[in-house]
């Protein structure tokens, strides 16, 4: 019988050794990371969820805001393995209690915050090559080793694209049209407004190392071609514990003229199937302008429309196998027949 830990090696290994494809669902999720990886040729994938955000913020004299976001993300590869486009969207419906004047205004706000299309590719695969796999060994093929700190290596380029001519949350900023009651009062300054385009883009390393862990990072410049460009950085780790659930934690930071932030993430994903994953996150921020709590549950789904590629020998193998077979029956059944004729014959 095939122990646990040797099941949980072999998925492991065909992940790492077929790099792009894979048995079961590669996600994005949990997280707010993207993997190096794409999704694999003819694969169309989902990640879809609810998410919920209260805000607080001290320089709005404790103004909060506290919503709900419908986020989904369509992936597809495409034209080969290394490729894929990417669809993400995130819609925001929420009340915001301002305090900035004499007596609290609360209001409902609604708006995207992200519409993003975008195009990833693999630039360096170092699990392209396959590694030989030691059966009788757990140690041999789980202790580290130096070549694990080699990542694979991706960048996703794309605009995104404001629909709403006054979007109530610029730059992602739920505070966006709100002031400080005493710098910003009366000064007529006008609101923030996000262009209708700018763009975005991604450098991501991903790396596996003792068999059961993954480390992913992101490097990201965002909104250029808008008035306030920002960068960023998420670093995730991810923790198998079994061939089914898997744990996580992350750390993301980002910042701007108008807006930063640092925030943490800790959750879980299940493996339901091979096509579907869901997965629940806890997080909150660091900071008091504002302050962040957020909570999530997602879901990840497959449609697997994937060929693996089949060469001329393989072909030529398979027909040489299938003739062999072939013949063997016809030689099987000739060897029948003829044992009958030599009965008859000697009864005769």
């Amino acid at each position: 019988m095939v122990s646990y830990k040797f099941k949980l090696l072999l998925i492991l290994f065909t992940i790492a050794i077929k790099a792009q494809y894979t048995d079961q669902i590669n996600s994005n999720r949990p997280g707010s990371s993207l993997g190096a990886f794409a999704v694999g040729k003819s694969i169309v994938q989902a990640e879809f969820g609810l998410a919920f955000n209260h805000y607080s913020h001290d320089g709005y004299n404790n103004s909060t805001f506290a919503g709900g976001i419908g986020f989904m993300t369509l992936r597809w590869g495409f034209l080969f393995e290394a490729l894929e486009l990417t669809i993400g969207s995130k819609y925001l419906l929420g009340s915001l209690n301002s305090r900035t004047g004499p007596v609290p205004l609360i209001s409902t706000k609604k708006g995207f915050l992200q519409n993003f299309i975008g195009l990833k590719y693999l630039i360096y695969d170092p699990y392209k090559k396959q590694r030989e796999l030691n059966v009788y060994s757990w140690k041999a093929n789980n202790g580290f080793k130096l070549r694990d700190l080699i990542p694979a290596v991706s960048l996703t380029l794309g605009p995104n694209i404001s629909f709403e001519k006054k979007n109530p949350f610029p730059f992602n900023n739920v505070f966006g049209n709100l002031y400080r009651p005493i710098f910003f009062q009366n000064l007529g300054i006008p609101p923030d407004e996000e262009p209708f385009l700018h763009l975005r883009g991604v450098l991501a390393t991903q790396s596996h190392f003792l068999g059961t862990w993954v480390f992913v990072t992101n490097f990201s410049y965002d909104r250029y071609f808008s008035i306030d460009p920002e960068i960023g950085y998420i670093l995730t780790l991810t923790h198998t514990l079994n061939p089914y659930w898997s744990v996580y934690v992350e750390h993301q930071m980002s910042k701007s003229k108008l807006y930063s932030d640092y925030l943490f993430r800790f959750g879980f994903a299940y493996l339901y199937s091979d096509n579907i994953q869901v997965e629940a996150t806890l997080g909150g921020s660091t900071k008091s302008t504002p302050s962040r709590i957020l909570a999530n549950l997602g879901v990840s789904y497959r449609l697997d429309f994937h060929e693996d590629f089949v060469s001329a020998e393989e072909i030529q193998s398979k027909s040489i196998k299938k003739e062999e077979k072939k013949l063997k029956k016809t030689l099987k059944k000739n060897s029948k027949t003829e044992r009958k004729r030599n009965r008859k014959a000697k009864q005769n």
